[in-house]
């Protein structure tokens, strides 16, 4: 069967005519310069001598409105010269304006570590000329192939022969640059495939050059097939017909995948810095704090992380493997260190980094490829199916077929890394990386991890199909937000997900929007007090007793979470929005609630676990300032002064002298509190007051009343953390 999108046209398969290979080289009619300079790419040729001839591939983010529907790109360099530029258009906005395309461009003659500035704009004119055929490339010479040695057997999956199929698919297509994007099995010589291993190639070819880049992913996929295990085996990969990867016993895990990116021919030695301001300005990706400076040193030591990090096939690179793992870690946030990093300094290590990370997501056995359709599995096709349902919860009525996934069938560990996924922790690993590349690996990771935070809970509390995120915790479901927006935003319009992506959006926000905002079960804005099944809000044991308080900062994570899919276009987020925005708005500026302690690890949110919430922030903060007595009953915090920490003025010196105290009392190490000084690790880049600041930014963007006050009492505080050492929680608004 041909994959899913060979029924939308997007594969090729031979060439019609007289059955000879059109020529190996074109030459692009250039087309006309950019009118007016839209955004910007520095092109950092890192070789120490000299090309005449450099090509390049990326993805660029545009701002609603600034690429109109139609429109042409065009590229000029800093000498004048204009560059003719292939846009491969993946995504548009509402308006129908570009939202993300692929731009494809040969820069000539490139002296020794220059620099050249491309500047990007709207052309009146497509560059024009043929573009370069899979006979075309293999006549040239191109070869690439992928063997396994498993269990006494002989697997190999070819890309040229692949190439010269009828299944193959044209990720990018134009007179400058051809992607073919291939599934192939691995067989032996007898043509027996294997069962669970899959090859993919990816192959970019350039018109007029002797280069070639090729992708090659090996996959354990698939979502039904039987007895799905671990499988030991010996890589190899030709390029060429010479050896350009070896690795010797690669434990390839169940529902996994690696990915290794080559050359046929020598690789370009580039690397390209996108205008960080034009990205932030699309809404893309989150509005970090610019005037946080990121010194050579902090550079320096994250490139050594980097180079001391596990990156083998299989490997973890530096995601924390356990991830449940609690605590400020830089691997959560909106995005990652490393990537809010890159952000800000477009450092080359940087970009490294997070495409090194985004490449070893693959490792994660939380891969479930449809062999009926050939893409990530989703809950519309398989709406009971679950990893942590009850057996009797897989069972579809309409089928009458069980949707649970087969059973380990041999070894299923994840030795020597045990890794454990989730989403209350977990990364956004993949969509940075598609984003300025454009490379469709990173596009898929992205869809498997989206799909695997749906599937892997309760079909029943997910609604099935509708996709739900409610019934985990509220830290996973903004997480989980998060990536379903960053999937539905960035998908191509014509991928056959994409409008399954954008629905779960608009379930996910009708179900929030209904329950919290039209039904108002609490008055503060924090996700609790519904008493509906199957949703989850974190709740702790305060003075009031067991289950009476919740986590502000998981709660500060979904209103960042849901201010980004307004950021993303997703406008009837709005509302819910205005209504999350309360929380962390009245934390800084409710009368009776002193903003020093806005950012506290647990807020006390009902008197008794039966009770209905508070209604006012200030009966919440009362109850939170307590202590209990020897007999469990609350009680006013004091010190060894005797003096009660409520009897302090809000953000005065009585008040930090009397947290010194409190200090002293129970032999914290630490220096005197300064007035103003925010509780919950203010100085951390990763604590309390920080996971506060992405909400507080969004907040103020909303426009309700006290947003602008309380975000100017938080930037405005006495102690700041140096976001230079992890810039992942320095958001700021927009306005």
């Amino acid at each position: 069967m041909a994959p899913l999108w060979c029924l939308l046209g997007a594969c090729g398969g031979a060439d019609s005519g007289d059955g000879s290979p059109p020529p190996t080289s074109t030459t692009p009619d250039p087309s006309p310069g950019p009118s007016a300079t839209v955004t910007s790419v520095v092109v950092e040729h890192l070789a120490s001598s000299a090309e005449d001839k450099v090509p390049v591939t990326f993805g660029q983010a545009f701002a609603p409105g600034d690429l109109p529907a139609g429109s042409f790109i065009a590229g000029r360099d800093n000498n004048g010269t204009v560059v003719p530029l292939q846009a491969d258009v993946k995504a548009t906005h509402a308006d129908g304006s570009i939202r993300h395309a692929i731009l494809s461009g040969v820069l000539p003659a490139v002296g020794a570590n220059e620099s050249r500035t491309l500047s990007l704009g709207r052309s009146s004119a497509a560059t024009a000329g043929p573009a370069i055929t899979p006979q075309a490339l293999v006549a040239a010479g191109f070869r690439a192939a992928v063997t396994i040695e498993l269990g006494g057997q002989t697997y190999r999956a070819s890309a040229d022969e692949a190439l010269l199929g009828a299944s193959r698919i044209e990720w990018l297509s134009g007179p400058i640059a051809t992607e073919w994007l291939l599934a192939v099995p691995f067989r032996t010589a007898a043509g027996t495939a294997h069962p669970h291993l899959m090859a993919r190639f990816a192959v970019r070819a350039y018109a007029g050059l002797d280069k070639a880049r090729v992708d090659v992913i090996v996959e354990n996929n698939w979502a039904y097939e039987p007895a799905p295990q671990n499988f030991t085996y010996k890589a190899v990969i030709d390029v060429g017909g010479s050896p350009a990867f070896t690795q010797d016993s690669v434990v390839h895990y169940h529902h996994a995948r690696w990915r290794k990116t080559l050359w046929w021919g020598s690789e370009p030695q580039v690397h390209l810095r996108h205008d960080n301001a034009y990205l932030m300005a699309t809404r893309a990706i989150p509005n970090y704090d610019r005037s946080v400076t990121v010194t050579t040193d902090q550079l320096a030591a994250l490139a050594n992380r980097w180079a001391s990090a596990k990156k083998g096939l299989m490997a973890p690179g530096l995601v924390v493997t356990y991830m449940p793992t609690t605590g400020g870690r830089p691997d959560i946030g909106p995005l990652p260190q490393w990537s809010a990093t890159y952000v800000l300094t477009m450092d080359r290590t940087a970009k490294a980094t997070v495409l090194g990370t985004g490449d070893l997501a693959g490792s994660w056995p939380i891969h479930y490829r449809n062999q009926a359709t050939d893409l990530p599995v989703t809950v519309a096709d398989y709406p009971y199916m679950t990893l942590l349902g009850r057996p009797g919860d897989t069972n579809n009525p309409v089928t009458k077929k069980s949707e649970a996934f087969p059973a380990c069938g041999g070894i299923c560990t994840t030795e020597p890394y045990q890794y454990s996924p989730d989403s209350a922790h977990q990364p956004s690993l993949a969509y940075l990386p598609y984003l300025i590349t454009g490379d469709h690996y990173y596009l898929e990771e992205l869809h498997f991890w989206t799909n695997y935070n749906t599937f892997k809970d309760n079909p029943g509390y997910r609604m099935r199909e509708q996709g739900l995120l409610k019934s985990d915790q509220v830290r996973a479901q903004a997480w989980s937000l998060r990536t379903l927006g960053q999937a539905a935003y960035i998908t191509p319009d014509n991928h056959p997900l994409k409008s399954h992506f954008v629905q779960m959006v608009h379930n996910n926000i009708n179900w929030y929007t209904s329950t919290f905002v039209a039904a108002q079960p609490n008055a503060l804005g924090f996700l609790g007090g519904t008493g509906v099944d199957g949703f989850q809000a974190i709740v702790y044991t305060t003075a009031s007793g067991a289950n009476t308080g919740m986590a502000p900062w998981q709660d500060d994570f979904f209103t960042w979470s849901v201010g980004y899919l307004v950021e993303l276009g997703f406008q009837d987020a709005a509302p819910l929005l205005a209504w999350k925005a309360k929380f962390p708005v009245g934390r800084m500026t409710a009368p009776g609630y002193c903003w020093i302690d806005g950012a506290t690890y647990a807020l006390a949110v009902r008197p008794s676990a039966t009770a209905a919430p508070y209604g006012t922030f200030a009966e919440a903060y009362q109850a939170t300032m307590r202590s209990t007595d020897a007999n469990g009953m609350p009680v006013p915090r004091v010190n060894s002064t005797g003096a009660k920490y409520l009897d302090q003025p809000c953000a005065s010196q009585a008040q930090a002298d009397w947290l010194t105290r409190l200090d002293m009392d129970n032999h914290a190490s630490r220096s005197a509190w300064k007035a103003g000084e925010m509780t919950g690790y203010a100085s951390s880049d990763s604590g309390y007051p920080s996971n506060m600041q992405p909400a507080l930014a969004v907040a103020a963007d909303s426009g309700i009343p006290q947003a602008a006050q309380a975000w100017s009492m938080f930037i405005n505080r006495s102690v700041k953390p140096d976001y230079g050492t992890g810039p992942q929680f320095a958001i700021v608004p927009r306005q």
